[in-house]
């Protein structure tokens, strides 16, 4: 069998042959001849079963299995004149041709290889790093607001009109047409005037009632509210306030320090300033880093390496930003993409050099992260989703089989290696570590 190869770039190559009919039919017997050792078929007892028969019973199938095995026969002779490792494709080869004719059947079958980066001196590239600076004034403040935090609500020493700020004491009654509603009624209830708890227009209205004050206060729920029989209806609540509380004060010291830092030993003030500037300086490296010198430092790379990529991973790159973008039209946008192919080739052409970065950085971060030796498991992807459910309020199994099912690991995998890599890099430039 003629095998002819042809390598297209360092990322791409073709294997194309004709697959004579003796070719198939050898494999044919073969595939046969093993079936029949294993067959179970009417009338013959098991290992006793002719070739002849199993060809009969399975003709269609035993064709389809030759011919897959001549395919895969042709695509290990390309690879091995190629001299491409199989553990260097990337995906499945794509088979481009395979036209049955009289004298055999004409295949192409299209691989792409993993680039070959040639990273060079890349810490070069990377940018010096100036560690913000953090005032006392600025730990100061954040040490006032820490106390703040945990400074409780007292009653009011002295009598005064309930103002925004105030914790409220209440008891209320809340009706809809003067019947009352499920979950519309609490006594003794914890209630901070500002914090917009409550429906729009609630707070606001209790601002300068007295202790002991009763006032029906009135309101409309939002259209969108999660109660749909309560949506959009006025309603009446009457409010008793039984009790104004105001924040009491916290005493900035080492008493302080022992609370908010409870797993410190010997905690003094002193340690608390030096934990919070610490704290202050990790927010601010992690804002600089991701707002600003990730991403320019991503951008610097793909402009510095030139390579060649596998054009089906440009292309599948270029088949989710065109579905993407498909997902905001409107349906006639649609059809008429459907319709008319020009358009549509006119929009793929419009995302291909978004697409080629996009594949590029993909790229690069997986050879620097095998440079820099940074993994990334199964495990911290899984804790990464689990810490992004419980800060949203959600199912933290729930989220993370919804991400697997839909296919999302490998790109949140990608993401937080390109994070720690970034990162990594940065870190060894910053000045005054």
């Amino acid at each position: 069998m003629d095998i002819k190869i042809n390598r297209v770039n360092s990322a791409n190559a073709t294997i194309s042959a004709t697959i004579s009919n003796d070719i198939v039919q050898s494999h044919l017997d073969k595939i046969a001849k093993e079936l029949s050792k294993t067959a179970n078929i009417a009338g013959f007892r098991k290992g006793k079963v002719p070739v002849a028969a199993v060809k009969k019973q399975y003709g269609d199938k035993l064709i389809q299995d030759a011919e897959s095995q001549a395919l895969q026969d042709v695509l290990n002779s390309g690879l091995e004149k190629l001299e491409i490792d199989k553990d260097n494709l990337i995906g499945e080869p794509q088979i481009t041709k395979f036209d049955k004719q009289e004298s055999g059947i004409e295949v192409a079958v299209s691989v792409a290889v993993r680039p070959k980066i040639d990273l060079g001196d890349y810490a070069s590239i990377v940018p010096a790093v100036t560690k913000p600076a953090v005032d006392d004034d600025t730990i100061t403040k954040r040490i006032e607001e820490l106390a703040e935090a945990q400074t409780p609500y007292v009653k009011i020493e002295k009598e005064r009109a309930l103002a925004n700020g105030d914790m409220a004491l209440i008891d209320f009654v809340g009706t809809v047409d003067g019947e009352e509603f499920k979950g519309g009624s609490a006594e003794n209830f914890s209630l901070k005037i500002g914090s917009s708890q409550f429906i729009p227009g609630f707070e606001e209205q209790m601002i300068g009632m007295n202790s002991g004050d009763k006032k029906d206060i009135k309101v409309t729920f939002p259209k969108e509210y999660q109660a749909k029989d309560l949506a959009d209806k006025e309603a009446n609540f009457a409010v008793t306030l039984n009790e104004i509380q105001e924040k009491g004060s916290l005493s900035i010291d080492d008493e302080l320090a022992k609370k908010l830092l409870p797993n410190e030993e010997n905690a003094t003030l002193e340690t608390l300033k030096e934990k919070t500037k610490e704290q202050i300086e990790a927010e601010e490296i992690s804002k600089l880093y991701n707002e600003d010198l990730k991403p320019n430092l991503m951008k610097t790379f793909v402009k510095s390496f030139d390579f060649d990529l596998p054009d089906f991973v440009v292309d599948q790159e270029v088949d989710i930003a065109v579905n993407k973008e498909a997902g905001a039209m409107s349906e006639d946008e649609i059809n008429e993409i459907k319709e008319n192919a020009d358009k549509l080739n006119e929009l793929r052409k419009s995302k291909r050099a978004e697409a080629i970065e996009s594949v590029k950085a993909t790229f690069i971060v997986d050879a620097l992260a095998k440079a820099e030796e940074i993994t990334v498991n199964e495990e911290e992807v899984m804790r990464t989703i689990y810490y992004e459910a419980y800060q949203m309020g959600q199912d933290p199994k729930a989220m993370y089989d919804q991400y697997h099912k839909a296919g999302y690991l490998p790109a949140i995998q990608m993401s937080m290696v390109e994070d720690k890599v970034l990162s990594k890099l940065l870190d060894a430039k910053m000045e005054g570590k």
